[in-house]
């Protein structure tokens, strides 16, 4: 699917962990075994981010209106919200699936194919769920952390989640290469220009920006599987 999956949730827990840490500690993390390797593979995602998803993601940004982006911001969240009924489905909360299906239907046709809300202003709730979600819920274990370039943070059982999404990605389905091609591309600029705000305070307030993500992104995917009420741990103790 799309490079920043979970974006809002995301960007607040990055926004909170700069906030709230004086600095970051880097000692070896036992759900990041693999660091060495993460933080080369991070260094190339910043340098690909740096000279390529961020300059245009700022241009957009600049560009576009704030209508137009939440229009489009709209048209794609209307489009996830198709894969996140089938999670709701498999992780047994059919309430939300009828919900989310709802939402789909009513932005389609009263918010012009989902460039308007109305769902929400209804209040329908927007809902977040993946693969890698649905599998945590399941009891699957998330495994060692890991950063793929591109696609961000990862952990081992949300990169296989990542694959389920992308064959679940209604846009992977588009007939026409043009236009699909042209949908991904879309997509990918819109989720970046949405970290921006994010980039400023992290960077100000990091002094380990690897370590910022990384906790921040265990912590909200933490609290996604268990709908915000994770079971009390030795390490939330620590």
């Amino acid at each position: 699917m799309h490079a920043y999956r979970n974006t809002g949730s995301l960007l607040l827990a990055l926004i909170a962990a700069a906030l709230l840490g004086g600095c970051a500690t880097t000692a070896n993390n036992p759900k990041d075994p693999w660091e060495g390797t993460n933080r080369v593979m991070f260094s190339v995602h910043e340098g690909i981010d740096t000279a390529v998803l961020k300059p245009v993601a700022k241009g957009y940004d600049a560009v576009t209106p704030d209508l137009v982006q939440a229009g489009i911001g709209n048209f794609f969240s209307n489009i996830d919200d198709l894969p996140v009924m089938v999670n709701d489905l498999l992780q047994g909360k059919p309430a939300d699936a009828v919900s989310d299906l709802g939402r789909v239907v009513m932005n389609t046709t009263f918010g012009l194919l989902g460039f308007f809300d109305i769902a929400t202003q209804a209040g329908l709730e927007k809902h977040d769920e993946d693969f890698g979600q649905t599998f945590g819920r399941w009891g699957v274990n998330s495994g060692p952390y890991v950063f793929i370039p591109v696609f961000g943070p990862r952990t081992a059982r949300d990169s296989v989640g990542l694959v389920f999404d992308i064959y679940a990605d209604p846009v992977g389905y588009v007939s026409n290469v043009r236009l699909r091609n042209s949908m991904i591309v879309v997509r990918a600029i819109s989720y970046r220009a949405e970290l921006l705000p994010a980039d400023k305070v992290i960077d100000e307030a990091a002094l380990d920006k690897y370590a910022y993500i990384r906790d921040a992104y265990l912590q909200s995917r933490e609290n996604l599987v268990y709908d915000g009420s994770p079971p009390h741990s030795k390490d939330s103790d620590e």
